[in-house]
């Protein structure tokens, strides 16, 4: 695959291999194109790549009307801008009409780094989450991202693709099996259930590494797909462990703490704890800086768990 590559170069070279043969697939840019690693595929499909400016709204209405036509058309601008500032485009002109578009939010969380709070948007999958018919999707490496693409392009209706730009480290491998709805068990515990996504799920596998010297087993499990959550992997586990710990870049409400927590208070509810950001606005640092200030390391997560663990007992 392109473990090596950052995941926006992974992303447009699958992309550009799918257009080749696939006409209906078009490209919109607001004014990102190069920032979003999509410039070469302006350059080589002038005809079916668009930069429509800083104009995001606008874009979300082309997309859809383009989709009317039987295009598949892919947005793609600042995670921000992908959702807060379009949120009525996307539940109207595409959710409610039932258009085909693929809608992608790169740097999401705090890995907007130097871009500040401004376009950290940390609480995007809780603006559109409860958008009817809309799938939310999140890729942990390029492996899981370049197996995703066809499945999203034929899946009939919107998507949101939350996209970290840059390099990942690796978590799957290439005979990996990939379903848009289904989670990866990447671990079988007994003891408690990390539900994690993002670039928080190679934390969370350091995290069941260092407290299986300890004797106690974790069940990492990589919720990409916030929307439709996984019901019968996550009742399932939480049966198992009857104790529940969340990681995720995104603000602990409205993304997935929020998704397990309805899903176990339904089904099955059990001990929970949060790792993410609690309920901030971001700030300008590197993740470095970051994801400690936020308290999102594995040292956060293995607090959580040891916190989960005792409230169990």
């Amino acid at each position: 695959m392109y473990e090596l590559m950052e995941m926006r170069v992974a992303f447009a070279k699958e992309l550009d291999k799918i257009m080749q043969v696939d006409p209906r697939i078009v490209i919109l840019d607001a004014d990102l194109s190069k920032a979003n690693g999509r410039a070469e595929l302006h350059a080589k499909y002038p005809n079916r790549a668009f930069n429509v400016g800083v104009a995001e709204a606008n874009m979300i209405s082309i997309a859809a009307g383009m989709s009317t036509y039987g295009y598949i058309p892919f947005t793609s601008t600042f995670t921000p801008f992908s959702t807060r500032r379009v949120c009525d485009q996307i539940a109207i002109s595409v959710a409610y009409a039932k258009q085909n578009v693929k809608i992608i939010g790169s740097d999401p969380g705090l890995t907007a780094e130097f871009n500040g709070g401004t376009h950290m948007s940390v609480e995007d999958i809780g603006v559109i989450r409860s958008i009817p018919d809309l799938v939310i999707f999140e890729p942990v490496d390029n492996t899981q991202l370049v197996k995703a693409i066809p499945q999203i392009i034929d899946y009939v209706g919107p998507v949101y693709i939350r996209m970290f730009r840059k390099v990942t480290p690796d978590i799957f491998k290439d005979d990996y099996k990939f379903s848009l709805f289904k989670a990866d068990v990447l671990s079988l515990g007994n003891d408690v259930t990390l539900f994690s996504s993002g670039i928080m799920v190679a934390p969370s596998l350091q995290a069941k590494d260092m407290l299986a010297k300890e004797g106690i087993s974790v069940e990492v499990i990589n919720v990409h797909t916030i929307k439709p959550i996984d019901v019968e992997t996550i009742v399932a586990s939480a049966k198992k462990t009857n104790a529940v710990v969340t990681a995720e870049n995104h603000n602990v409400i409205g993304g997935l703490f929020s998704a397990v927590s309805e899903t176990l208070s339904k089904h099955y509810p059990v001990p929970m704890e949060a790792i993410g950001i609690q309920d901030r606005f971001g700030q300008v640092g590197k993740l470095n800086f970051l994801i400690p200030e936020y308290l999102m390391t594995t040292a956060d997560i293995i607090s959580r768990i040891r916190t989960v663990i005792a409230r169990k007992r």
